[in-house]
């Protein structure tokens, strides 16, 4: 009940949805098959340019491929399964070692189990997981103890249980998608390559930071700092929270995709109120302009930002309005995005969000 909410909402181009786990579930497979095609290091198969683009499939075929799934298979297995499908068409256009790439995910996340250190005990893990779900099974025990913990191929499972390895596979395939695939996306696969910011280590470095300066005579680094967080603030140019009329004049910049499939969040809005054309994914249009954020990662969305500004310099007889570009669908945070605007901070007609200007000041 709980993935058929998920597939809805996600059809409904909730933007809180699509990142709590769309972008979560992408992650974590991208993890797991960054390890066996080694992902990140190939021009084009970074994590945002795949997920991005099997999100505008998903969505250009109105989610069906969600929609329809099989009652019995999880939604992270057969989101984990759509996007290696994505990954194989993007290695297949990359052109490196296609014929020698495995046709289902399955192979690939067992490859990922076996692979794991052994501190990780994954593979008991995994066993002990099949004999719960399996209790009352004691054929499906027993297979997935010979693959996952006796590292047996399927064919000599065959001739040991006097089975078809036809049979095997059928059950194998089975476990995978009721099982293997979940329990390894929930439990293992990390997904997130981010440095996380530690905030103990940061109080530290103030700390030792203060103590050089102070150390110097005639001057109070703490003294300094608190002076600057008491100054009076400067008054910035701030989008509103929410938009819902515009004066003549102001114009609602958006996060949009190069098909200009104004579907969800902030694009939907510059459709369906702002002049915002279907098909259209650059630029100004109405009295909306549109920055796509849906072809990769930040170096891709760069250029974009930066044609924008220049726009905005030229037409100073306008005031834009910029919303959370990138932050909704598109899956970035405002410590993305908001670095990229860093040049129209000085520029009087554009207003920024205040999650970009609390990064930017």
């Amino acid at each position: 009940m709980e993935d058929d909410l998920i597939v809805n909402r996600l059809a409904n181009y909730d933007s809180y949805y699509t990142k709590e786990y769309f972008y979560k579930y992408c992650r974590k497979a991208y993890e797991i098959f960054d390890r066996k095609y080694q992902l990140r290091y190939k021009t084009g198969l970074d994590f945002y340019s795949l997920a991005h683009e099997y999100y505008i499939h998903l969505m250009t075929h109105d989610f069906k491929p969600l929609l329809d799934r099989p009652a019995n298979v999880k939604l992270s297995t057969w989101m984990t399964n759509g996007f290696h499908f994505v990954i194989l068409d993007a290695l297949k256009a990359y052109n490196k070692e296609f014929a020698n790439l495995s046709d289902t995910a399955s192979d690939d996340i067992l490859e990922y189990i076996r692979s794991g250190e052994p501190e990780d005990n994954m593979m008991q893990q995994v066993c002990e997981a099949i004999s719960r779900h399996y209790m009352n099974d004691r054929m499906m025990q027993e297979i997935g103890s010979m693959i996952f913990y006796a590292g047996f191929s399927q064919k000599e499972i065959a001739a040991q249980l006097g089975i078809t390895p036809a049979a095997i596979n059928q059950r194998y395939k089975k476990m995978m998608n009721e099982v293997v695939t979940p329990y390894i996306i929930e439990n293992y696969a990390q997904g997130t390559y981010d440095i996380k910011y530690d905030a103990t280590t940061a109080y530290h470095e103030f700390n030792e930071t203060a103590a050089v300066y102070e150390a110097a005579p005639k001057f109070s680094f703490r003294k300094k700092f608190l002076s600057f967080c008491t100054m009076p603030k400067k008054q910035y140019r701030t989008t509103p929270n929410h938009i819902s009329s515009l004066q003549p004049g102001e114009i609602f910049v958006f996060g949009s995709n190069l098909m200009g499939a104004h579907a969800g969040g902030a694009a939907y809005a510059a459709y369906k109120h702002f002049g915002a054309v279907w098909g259209n994914g650059v630029g100004l249009q109405g009295q909306s302009y549109a920055i796509p954020t849906m072809q990769g990662g930040i170096e891709t969305i760069k250029p974009y930002v930066d044609e924008f500004i220049e726009f905005a310099k030229q037409h100073q007889e306008l005031r834009f309005l910029v919303t959370p570009v990138g932050c909704g669908i598109a899956g970035f945070e405002p410590c993305d995005i908001a670095p990229l605007f860093k040049d129209a901070t000085d520029v009087e007609n554009v207003y920024l969000p205040e999650s970009f200007w609390d990064i930017l000041r």
